[in-house]
């Protein structure tokens, strides 16, 4: 990393970027829940560490909902992960053009039961992508045999 100085002071400069070589018709395009287990957007990411340790994704959209990207925001233990909402937010705005978010988690247990703890960090990260114009449209909790959507059940 570089650094400026500024009044005999030297600070860190921070460089934000975000490549995508994909063209946007060739984005996965995301119409309902479904779609990110079926386009196996989520679960390749778990690979064999889906029963056996929690971990935290977003998946960033644009306004078309075409798939931006996928970030692991979290990764913890067999019954939970810490979810930073400021790593959230701060990814999905150096995207630049990010108008959307999918959370998702696996449950190691195989469970579809929403926490809530579940419950809680979703409404969170609901309220602070108001603020910034983001809306969350799903949350899905994804194991090796399948999903539960927030939104699908009305949660969201």
């Amino acid at each position: 990393m570089d650094t400026a100085t500024f009044s005999n002071l030297s600070v860190a400069e921070i460089e934000i970027t975000y490549r995508n070589p994909i063209k946007p018709s060739q984005r996965a395009k995301i119409t309902r829940s479904q779609d990110c287990y079926t386009y196996n957007l989520l679960v390749a990411n778990w690979g064999n560490t889906i029963e056996l340790y929690e971990d935290f994704y977003v998946l960033l959209l644009n306004n078309a909902n075409r798939v931006m990207g996928l970030v692991k925001i979290g990764s913890g233990g067999v019954t939970g992960c810490v979810v930073d909402i400021k790593k959230v937010f701060s990814i999905a705005l150096a995207a630049g053009s990010v108008s959307n978010l999918i959370l998702a988690h696996n449950h190691p247990s195989g469970s579809f039961i929403a926490s809530q703890a579940d419950i809680s960090i979703t409404k969170k990260i609901v309220e602070a992508g108001n603020l910034f114009d983001i809306k969350v449209l799903d949350h899905l909790i994804v194991t090796s045999e399948g999903f539960l959507s927030f939104a699908d059940e009305g949660m969201i």
